[in-house]
């Protein structure tokens, strides 16, 4: 197999990051790993990877983590909004 073309290598360039501009920042994106866990990308650096049982207890006490959040809201740290 022949080595690309510096001109093949730069469209090659342009087309993945074209791919990358598509997903919208801020959105979240859902995959099962290998080892059948639920990760969640886009709250951070690294994913957030929980099972089934722990997702639905985390789901469960979603009202108890609003209401806890904003009890704590003016010792909590939050990043800048663009």
């Amino acid at each position: 197999m022949a080595e690309p073309t510096k001109e093949e290598l730069m469209a090659r360039i342009a087309e993945l990051e074209k791919q990358q501009g598509t997903r919208r920042r801020g959105s979240l994106e859902f995959r099962v790993g290998e080892k059948g866990g639920v990760s969640v990308y886009g709250l951070g650096r690294f994913p957030v990877t929980l099972y089934y049982e722990q997702w639905i207890r985390l789901l469960d006490a979603a009202p108890g983590l609003r209401e806890f959040l904003e009890e704590n809201k003016s010792r909590l740290k939050m990043k800048d909004q663009k």
